[in-house]
């Protein structure tokens, strides 16, 4: 579990295809202190797992359920990369739960710029769009960011000069790639009305008398 809280900025020194997999490897700094091998990283707002520690970074293997699924596939020596490691049960929660399994892929539609701040526009693919409200949470390539409207297809973020300056926003053009992940609670609210167990007859009739009379 992470918080879309980005940590470091780290950037790729390779990404080596196996067939259907890939390795993936990434240099970081103050990421590197402590950390162990088989725990957990958000790439991208991609949860990966530590395969092995190297030079000034470390390696992790993507499947093909992961390079089909992210755009982690994409990245090139040089690309920079969001690191953000697991949220600690005593960690203060700046973002919003993000698990780091990404639903979807957009791509970078416009960039305006509003004062200091800067207002950004993302596709949002028709598959994800009901996790989608004004207001709420989404991560952008592992960064948790508010939806400040919805134009049709789309969204739009309005980012600080913080986050423009700590993430690889700082490098994105437009037509760029990323990595969606919605907020996993409405997920599961949209789980637990699916299941929800039909309404007995009167009752039913009793609804429908409420809709007829405008209720």
């Amino acid at each position: 579990m992470f918080t879309g809280i980005i940590e470091e900025v780290g950037r790729v020194s390779s990404l080596s295809r196996r067939g259907t997999s890939a390795l993936l490897e990434i240099q970081a700094g103050r990421l590197l202190q402590g950390m162990q091998l088989g725990e957990s990283i958000a790439v991208n707002g991609v949860c990966l797992t530590v395969r092995h520690q190297v030079s000034r970074g470390f390696q992790a293997e993507l499947s093909q359920e992961t390079l089909s699924r992210s755009s982690l596939g994409t990245l090139k020596p040089g690309s920079l990369v969001n690191l953000e490691r697991p949220l600690l049960a005593t960690s203060r929660l700046g973002g919003h739960f993000v698990q780091g399994h990404v639903d979807a892929v957009g791509k970078v539609m416009a960039m305006r710029p509003q004062g200091e701040f800067a207002v950004w526009k993302f596709s949002l693919p028709a598959s994800i769009e009901r996790y989608v409200v004004e207001k709420g949470s989404i991560a952008v390539d592992g960064i948790s960011l508010t939806v400040a409207s919805l134009p049709p297809g789309a969204f739009e973020v309005v980012l600080i000069p913080h986050t423009l300056q700590n993430t690889n926003l700082r490098t994105l053009q437009l037509g760029d790639a990323v990595n969606l992940e919605c907020d996993v609670l409405a997920k599961y609210v949209e789980s637990m009305l699916k299941v929800r167990e039909p309404l007995p007859a009167k009752l039913r009739l009793t609804e429908q008398a409420l809709k007829d009379r405008g209720y």
